[in-house]
């Protein structure tokens, strides 16, 4: 599967990749349901230590691969050069315009005012723990991006379509783990504080806006292939670092409560 076939395929592609990455959620989602069935609601686990752990080392090799490839400039970076390219010829302008719209939803401006709502709205409801935790994992992975963008130093992709326009680095997307942390800890925030019927329902919208986000990114030429997944993979172990501690103490301050 070379670059010039995905590009001309980005479309279809992109919907795929979202409906598998929803219906892998929800399957995931229902056997963690059953798993747990019978358990008093305070003890169930919403992420298991270990589970955190394995995707935190996971996610830790992923990136360095992907950096290591891009370091190097090995065969990774010249695959990126080549679909970023072919994209350029073949993704229509009106297509664009609307992807350009889309992403958006993860600009930094955006994810700020939204994380600082989110944070007051937890302090007012006297959920200072969830607050705490919030603040730091969303400022926690401005810093590691910011951090790898400035060792990596990547030029971004060339394009003339004019929606979109950035100035920083492009290595890894800020965008794809930006929308990691940020959606993926909100989903961990309502899972704990919304009844049981609404769970799947938020899981699958924080994997849909997850998915539509990054991958715009690719679409847009703004970020390389690479770009975009060592972003996922911060990103998402940054997460789970983040939400396994969340949940630690959650189920600690539980049995605490229960003796």
């Amino acid at each position: 599967m070379d670059a010039d076939w995905i590009s001309r395929h980005a479309l279809s592609l992109w919907a795929v990749l979202l409906a598998v990455a929803l219906l892998g959620a929800d399957v995931v989602w229902r056997r963690a349901v059953r798993r747990q069935e019978g358990l008093d609601p305070a003890a169930r686990r919403l992420l298991r230590p270990g589970t955190a752990m394995v995707v935190v080392v996971a996610m830790l090799l992923i990136s360095t691969a992907i950096g290591v490839e891009v370091r190097e400039q090995a065969g990774l970076t010249v695959f990126d050069a080549a679909l970023a390219s072919d994209l350029r010829d073949n993704m229509p302008l009106p297509v664009l315009r609307g992807i350009a719209m889309l992403t958006h939803t993860g600009d930094p401006l955006v994810v700020a005012i939204a994380a600082l709502l989110v944070f007051v709205v937890l302090l007012v409801r006297r959920h200072r723990r969830l607050a705490v935790i919030w603040i730091v994992t969303l400022v926690g992975t401005g810093l590691i991006n910011s951090a790898l963008k400035a060792w990596f130093q990547r030029q971004r992709p060339l394009h003339d379509h004019g929606f979109i326009t950035e100035h920083s680095f492009s290595f890894p997307s800020g965008h794809a783990s930006g929308s990691m942390v940020f959606y993926g800890m909100l989903a961990y925030v309502l899972l704990v504080l919304c009844p049981p019927r609404l769970h799947r329902t938020i899981v699958i919208a924080a994997v849909a806006m997850i998915t539509l986000i990054g991958i715009s990114r690719i679409l847009l030429q703004v970020h390389y292939f690479s770009d975009v997944m060592a972003g996922y993979a911060t990103g998402l172990g940054w997460l789970a670092l983040c939400a396994g501690s969340a949940e630690y103490f959650r189920l600690r301050e539980g049995t605490k409560a229960t003796t």
